[in-house]
């Protein structure tokens, strides 16, 4: 396959996934919280324990925001942050009980819509879907 078609055929599949996930994730945050905030524990619900420079990097952040945020987000109670026993300069940044309780409540959500997207999938069309997020994780994602 020529890679020119293939990276706009990426192109359009990312377009795809950004709006599919905004149509899913569409008023799942708490009004107690911004997007960006939001945005910030959604990373550390799917990839805790975190440290602010992963965070920077995953939401393009500077670390001046990120510090600013999390700290936000902290008086909240809605993260723990977790000094490193070896470097004591590192943190580890987990979600709190209440961070939890919201998460799950906003994965709930976008569950339920992803459910009913996919209501009408054959048992076959399941399976296929499986295997492409599978084949682009592994490949494409996390190479």
């Amino acid at each position: 396959m020529d890679k020119n078609e293939l990276f706009n055929k990426l192109v359009s599949f990312t377009s795809s996934v950004h709006r599919v996930t905004n149509e899913l994730t569409k008023n799942t945050k708490s009004n107690s919280i911004s997007q960006v905030q939001y945005n910030i524990l959604e990373f550390i619900a799917v990839s805790q324990p975190v440290t602010p420079s992963e965070i920077n990097d995953c939401l393009s952040m500077s670390m001046s925001n990120t510090s600013r945020e999390l700290s936000k987000l902290s008086e909240k109670k809605l993260i723990k942050k977790v000094n490193d026993s070896k470097d004591r300069r590192k943190q580890y940044i987990h979600l709190s009980k209440d961070g939890e309780v919201i998460m799950k409540e906003a994965f709930a959500t976008i569950e339920t819509r992803f459910l009913n997207r996919i209501q009408h999938a054959s048992k076959e069309d399941l399976e296929e879907i499986e295997r492409a997020i599978d084949t682009l994780q592994e490949k494409l994602f996390h190479p």
